[in-house]
């Protein structure tokens, strides 16, 4: 073995002081390049940092060893660190780390900056470098860095890597493997980016990656980590981007992962009402200490530096933001303001999205915020937490209900419809029907819709094109688009032999000819963030289980209009009219009660004309067809000459207050009683 002295002095000339001082103040966003095991070339060795501040003793231990733990013991350094440099090593070779702990009893544990480990029950480390690939993606990055995703279409295929389609032998498929259908498939349906269930390694298959044990590991389960760079490179060179969940909000209690890790609460709070989930029996990160600060923000980092993803999206934000987040009265602890706000995640999250989206222009971070939280995608120079887009939770849970319902009832609960644009602007949306919704009793996207079996497909196309109609960024779960009956079931692949079905193929078609209309059509997706972006054209229908409202454009091109009728009652309407705002013609784009996507086919076969006369506080009007259970697009092509820009502009403004109040009065008791509340939709409860 070496002398003390020989290990100071290589630890000295390979670990930056620096690099440590960073670590232990916060400030480190790329603590993976000096953590964890990391091959020395001009030593001829592998590195070995651990940070364990209260460990008694630490030897390293693995099969090149024989699992020993008098043969490599680690070298107490300074700042928290233990370090070992250790010759002869390969790619591969698993390891561990004998942690003697304050108090005496000695844990093995698994490496926190470990880039490659063993998966499921086999918890051990695995000697990894992340060089040798050779990327080709240079040309897409550059075009991303230049993309404002605000302004841009977003459609966003979730999908879970392991139950996707599966290899004819029925094995998990691995990440090359499946690359290039996927991204073949997603180009074919008109997606622009997909997101995966968590890929950081995680032992329990039932948490679907959401207990997380390995923050910079991606899971064994589907190949290497350079496998998943090929998978990555091979998204891009189809122009698909890739987001990852990822999970800062708790850690699983297993032996070998983070949990008391030299015997103290390291990565977590001594304190269980903070530092414990016991609705989930996780333990809470504590984002108040600067080294758990680097530790996450390096982790999410090292996906963006060294795996090129696009985006991610943060899991459970509502749990990190509240003290009192799951936890019955005098289980929980407030701040020092005596609220219940957790203000060590307000600003690590704060902290989290500045480090990212100022080292990567272009790609983006989502929250997963069911709560009416404040801000939650304003910047924090401005109060806020600075993601780039959070999930509208509200626009799910208010639709859904709406579509369980019986038709007849419908007209009793308008508001479930039209309440979101009372909030829309307030944040930048995602509006997700996610896996979240599909699990768990909850019934696939189809079996939630109302009605008997053609009925429930009707319902799904009317309420897809809803959402691809209202302002937001698009999310679906695998198996909407073409119809997945049953629940999604982690253990077996999509039932996609249901594309022998016609339905269900149609359903595909419909979802391939909602994307490719969104990214088309820049009405859809340029304007997100003010009503200059939509007006109501006919909110006030509930009696119909009908609404009509207009996307436009902004003058950063052609001034465009997309109108969007929708009904959700079964009988078809000869003469729904909506109001619009100026002279012009309405041409059908999209509906989906044509034939092709299983419906009747009843259309609005000719452009037609508006007439002057005010509807809803427009000063024109037009009638059109709307099926029963639909979503029909019209293009709205404005008459070149149109009355003075003076009196234009008046009805505009008088149309806007007067829908607005329309809509207020639509939606009555129950939009003031939310307001009181300070609730922003019946979702956030």
């Amino acid at each position: 073995m070496y002398t003390e002295a020989q290990l100071r002095q290589w630890a000295e000339h390979s670990l930056s002081e620096t690099d440590i001082y960073l670590f232990n103040t916060g400030a480190a966003q790329r603590a993976y390049l000096a953590y964890g095991c990391h091959y020395i070339p001009e030593l001829g060795m592998h590195r070995f940092v651990l940070w364990a501040p209260n460990a008694e003793a630490v030897s390293l231990v693995g099969d090149f060893n024989g699992w020993d733990p008098q043969t490599h013991p680690m070298l107490r350094y300074h700042g928290g660190v233990f370090i070992l440099f250790v010759a002869g090593l390969q790619d591969g070779d698993l390891y561990k780390y004998a942690v003697r702990q304050y108090g005496g009893a000695t844990v093995w544990k698994a490496d926190p900056f470990a880039f490659y480990a063993e998966t499921g029950s086999r918890t051990a480390s695995r000697v990894w470098s992340l060089d040798g690939y050779a990327w080709s993606d240079a040309e897409y990055l550059r075009r991303r860095a230049a993309v404002d995703l605000h302004c841009a279409p977003l459609s966003i295929y979730e999908l879970h890597l392991g139950s996707w389609r599966l290899p004819a032998g029925g094995e998990a498929p691995g990440y090359r493997q499946i690359a290039e259908e996927l991204a073949a498939y997603c180009v074919q349906m008109g997606y622009t980016h997909i997101e995966l269930l968590p890929l950081t390694e995680y032992p329990f298959a039932e948490s679907w990656g959401y207990q997380v044990t390995g923050y910079y590991a991606p899971t064994a389960r589907y190949g290497t980590p350079q496998d998943l760079m090929y998978f990555v490179d091979t998204m891009h060179r189809h122009g698909i981007g890739v987001i990852l969940d990822w999970v800062p909000a708790h850690f699983p209690r297993d032996e070998h992962g983070l949990a008391r890790f030299d015997g103290t609460a390291l990565f977590e709070h001594e304190d269980p009402r903070r530092g414990a989930h016991a609705e989930w029996g996780t333990l809470i990160f504590n984002f108040g200490r600067p080294e758990v600060q680097s530790f996450l923000i390096s982790s999410a980092m090292l996906f963006f530096d060294r795996y090129h993803i696009d985006g991610i999206r943060v899991d459970a934000v509502s749990s990190m933001l509240y003290l009192d987040y799951g936890r019955k009265p005098g289980e929980s602890v407030v701040n020092r303001y005596g609220g219940n706000t957790d203000l060590e995640a307000v600003d690590f999250l704060r902290k989290l999205n500045q480090t990212v989206l100022s080292a990567y222009p272009g790609c983006l971070t989502i929250a997963e915020e069911s709560t009416a939280y404040p801000m939650v995608t304003w910047p924090p120079q401005q109060g806020g937490l600075g993601f780039s887009f959070k999930w509208d939770m509200g626009f799910m849970h208010d639709t859904l209900d709406y579509m369980m319902m019986d038709p007849y009832f419908r007209q009793d609960h308008h508001d479930k419809l039209t309440f979101s644009m009372m909030y829309c602007f307030s944040e930048s949306f995602v509006l997700a029907f996610s896996h979240d919704e599909v699990v768990h009793g909850k019934r696939s996207m189809l079996d939630k819709m109302f009605g008997d079996y053609a009925q429930k497909f009707a319902s799904l196309r009317a309420l897809l094109g809803y959402q691809y109609g209202h302002p937001g960024k698009k999310h679906n779960f695998m198996g909407t688009e073409f119809g997945q009956f049953i629940e999604w079931d982690h253990h077996r692949q999509l039932d996609w032999l249901l594309l022998d079905y016609p339905q269900h193929a149609a359903l595909q078609r419909y979802v391939q000819a909602l994307n490719r209309l969104y990214t088309a059509e820049s009405a859809l997706y340029r304007v997100e963030n003010s009503w200059d972006g939509f007006t109501w054209l006919n909110v006030m229908d509930a009696s119909h289980n009908s609404i009509a409202f207009l996307r436009r454009s902004d003058q950063a091109g052609p001034l465009e209009y997309i109108v969007c009728a929708c009904r959700f009652a079964p009988d078809d309407d000869e003469c729904f009219v909506l109001g619009l705002p100026l002279a012009g013609t309405l041409t059908e784009l999209l509906n989906s009660d044509a034939a092709d996507y299983g419906g009747h086919g009843f259309h609005n076969p000719v452009p037609l004309r508006s007439r002057r006369g005010n509807f809803q506080g427009h000063p024109y009007q037009a009638t059109i067809r709307l099926p029963g259970f639909s979503t029909v697009f019209f293009r709205f092509q404005p008459d070149a000459e149109q009355p003075a820009a003076e009196e234009m502009a008046a009805e505009e403004t008088a149309a806007v207050q007067q829908t607005a109040a329309m809509q207020k009065d639509a939606d009555g008791k129950e939009v003031t009683e939310k307001k009181e509340q300070g609730v922003c939709c019946s979702g956030c409860q």
